[in-house]
């Protein structure tokens, strides 16, 4: 049994030496299965015109402030400038954050303010738009709810960033070694 237990050892003790791998891959399967998926998000809040970012579309508001847009008869010119600085930044958010994550700049700041943007949208997704069937339940045979199960997954991948940074593959690797 020893002799086991020192194969094991042997064999895992090599994992631990790995540091630069989970950095990486988090931040690959970042790029691989939300990155998509994210900048779209942004690109349906867009206005018309090259500045469509700072004039957001109707959709922006329907997605952000469903309730509030609803309320005003979904004119956004009838909302305050409270609303179209929210709509404004998270859209930006919806651009850039990403974007950091993938080309590890900033990571550790990035994952965590995307940490604070699945919240926000979790939050939206429930209470603006009522989407709690989608909410789902932890520790059922069930593995596909799109709030608990999906995002408490994207968070964990984000986490990983967070904590660990970006790996060896990053700019902020290479702007680390030129200081």
């Amino acid at each position: 049994m020893t002799q086991l237990l020192g194969l094991y050892r042997g064999v895992t003790d090599r994992f631990e030496d790995a540091d630069w791998l989970l950095p990486t891959l988090a931040r690959f399967l970042f790029a691989a299965v939300l990155l998509v998926y994210i900048l779209n998000a942004g690109l349906t809040k867009l206005g018309d015109g090259p500045l469509g970012i700072f004039n957001p579309s109707t959709g922006a508001y329907a997605q952000i402030f469903p309730r509030a847009f609803e309320a005003v008869g979904y004119d956004s010119a009838a909302l305050g400038l409270f609303h179209k600085l929210v709509v404004v930044a998270g859209t930006l958010a919806e651009f850039i954050l990403p974007l950091l994550i993938v080309l590890g700049l900033l990571t550790r700041l990035a994952a965590m303010a995307m940490i604070g943007f699945v919240i926000v949208q979790s939050l939206t997704d429930l209470y603006g738009h009522g989407q709690w069937s989608a909410l789902g339940a932890w520790f059922d045979r069930f593995p596909d709810a799109h709030i608990l199960d999906q995002r408490a997954l994207w968070v964990f991948l984000l986490l990983v960033l967070m904590f660990k940074g970006a790996g060896p593959i990053s700019l902020d690797r290479l702007f680390a070694k030129r200081s």
